[in-house]
């Protein structure tokens, strides 16, 4: 299916690696520029090379902590002008709610919760200035299957969810689309630790965490491939009518535990 994306300008946040990274490979094939955003600015500058040998597209590079409010309305007069937005940076710790004191709780948020936050406020204003444009936020199904393990998470991805929604559900009166997408399980690098610390929770010994990987569907977490297919047509205008909406990709696992 042709996603009509060609000439669309992109903004990936968390694209050095993981998902983000698969995000950006997916929005290039489909024949968008890129402006790519994380702290890594060597990991960027390898996607953006291998993006252009892949996929003849342009990428720029932006070395930014999204945690710094100052960095932020700086990152978005530098890419004024965008069509789509991804939030996606984000790396919130597991464990239960003694685990973590308040620098993790406070350092996961301003990343994760503050910083979509933040550079939505920022490229929403000009996106209604111009008359359009999308923005999709890479939440997670934490936000809907509670697990004490992961309780940071769970409670950051549960606002993000309610802002998705609530913003999305007034956005198209600007002509702006405003849509989220909630994985379960992703294969990348992060996975392992955060599996380790749900089996140090739940079965008493972090290093029987491949246990929990034979229970996910399929016996396998998603690709990151599968999260970005799922993000590229929902920033799409195949997916036109759709706003306020989050989409659960996990396999089906949040729609079990509630039966």
């Amino acid at each position: 299916m042709d996603l009509n994306l060609a000439g669309r300008r992109a903004v990936v946040t968390g694209a050095s690696r993981g998902i983000g990274a698969a995000i950006a490979r997916v929005l290039a094939e489909e024949g968008c520029s890129l402006e790519l955003v994380a702290r890594d600015a060597a990991a960027l500058r390898r996607l953006a090379d291998e993006i252009g040998t892949e996929h003849g597209a342009t990428a720029r590079v932006h070395a930014v902590d999204l945690r710094d409010p100052e960095a932020v309305s700086a990152l978005a007069e530098q890419i004024d002008g965008v069509d789509i937005l991804v939030n996606n940076a984000g790396d919130i710790p597991g464990g239960p709610l003694g685990a973590l004191d308040d620098r993790a709780w406070r350092n996961a948020f301003e990343l994760k919760v503050l910083g979509y936050i933040g550079l939505t406020r920022q490229v929403y204003a000009r996106m209604k200035r111009r008359g359009g444009g999308v923005i999709v936020n890479n939440i997670g199904a934490s936000a809907e299957r509670f697990d004490a393990a992961y309780i940071a998470g769970c409670t950051g991805n549960a606002a993000l969810t309610a802002f998705t929604r609530t913003l999305g559900g007034v956005s198209l009166l600007d002509g702006i689309r405003v849509v989220g997408v909630s994985p379960g399980p992703v294969d990348t690098e992060r996975i392992e630790k955060l599996l380790r610390s749900f089996a140090e929770a739940r079965l008493g010994d972090a290093d029987r965490y491949r246990e929990l990987t034979a229970r996910f569907p399929r016996g396998r977490a998603a690709t990151p491939r599968e999260i970005a297919d799922a993000i590229a047509f929902l920033a799409s205008d195949r997916s036109a009518y759709t706003s306020g909406a989050v989409l659960t990709v996990d396999g089906g696992m949040s729609a079990a535990s509630s039966v």
